[in-house]
Order: structure tokens, then C-alpha cells, then sequence
């Protein structure tokens, strides 16, 4: 059954997520160049994530999505909206609570979600022939005389 934000994106013309809208909005946060992707890009962004997370124990899986639920509706509290309700000046304020929390797990929730979204963004083909990165079979063993 279709749920209402693949609906949504249906009917815009946009793929459908396969993660939480909120973590499209942090990936967007986190890099802003992201705003610009089209909906297969967004695919190949949330398979590279979700692929990452597969290798991982559930009980990590089950943290994220607290993680993520965490930050769509704590800026509820202060701004009466939840994260991807936000301006991305908001967004952005809202991230850096997170990363700056005196709370180390919250802290270490933020880095492991932005660890996700630089790795979906930069992992794509695209990107990576974007910034010139041309990986090597044989690493650094290549600029070594």
C-alpha cells in the first residue's frame, strides 16, 4: 500500500522515498548542492545509505530511525513546526544544537547522520566525477614512489 508522501511525490513527478522524508531534508541541509538533485538521484542517494545500513546490527537500524524521528519533531518544541516544515535557516540552527548537544549520544547521532548524508551525496557516480575523485585498484600505493 502506497503511503501518503510516496503519493505525494507520485503525483509531483518525484520518485518515491525510500527513507524518511526527514532524512532528504537533512541530506539537503548538510549539502546544499542537494537541493538540486531529481528524483533518481535521490534513489541512488537513499540505496547507497540504505545499502551502508544493511551491513549494520538492527539494534543501530532501530537508534536511526529514533534518531531520525528525534530531529523531524524536537524543533516542534522551540519553532512549533517539525524539521522539514523548516526554513533551512532554521534546519541548519536545528543541526547544530544537535552536533554541539551536551548530550554525547545526540552528538554522536548527529555525526553518524551526517556521515550518511556526505555518504549518499558523494557516493553517487555523479559526484564523484563532479569533485574528480578517480579512485585507484591499487590506493595509495599509486603515489608512492
Amino acid at each position: 500500500m502506497e503511503t501518503r508522501s510516496e503519493a505525494a511525490a507520485a503525483s509531483a513527478g518525484a520518485a518515491p522515498s525510500l527513507l524518511p522524508p526527514v532524512f532528504r531534508a537533512i541530506v539537503s541541509t548538510v549539502v546544499p548542492a542537494a537541493t538540486e538533485l531529481d528524483g533518481e538521484a535521490w534513489l541512488e542517494v537513499e540505496r547507497l545509505v540504505i545499502d551502508s545500513l544493511q551491513q549494520r546490527p538492527r539494534a543501530l537500524q532501530r537508534r536511526l530511525r529514533l534518531f531520525l524521528t528525534l530531529v523531524q519533531w524536537l524543533p516542534a518544541l522551540r519553532y512549533g513546526r517539525p524539521f522539514t516544515s523548516l526554513d533551512d535557516e532554521r534546519r541548519a540552527r536545528v543541526l547544530a544544537r544537535l552536533r554541539d548537544h551536551s548530550i554525547d549520544l545526540i552528538r554522536v547521532g548527529f555525526w553518524g547522520v551526517r556521515t550518511l548524508a556526505l555518504l549518499g551525496y558523494y557516493g553517487r557516480d555523479a559526484a564523484a566525477r563532479a569533485i574528480g575523485y578517480r579512485p585507484r585498484h591499487d590506493g595509495w600505493d599509486a603515489f608512492r614512489p
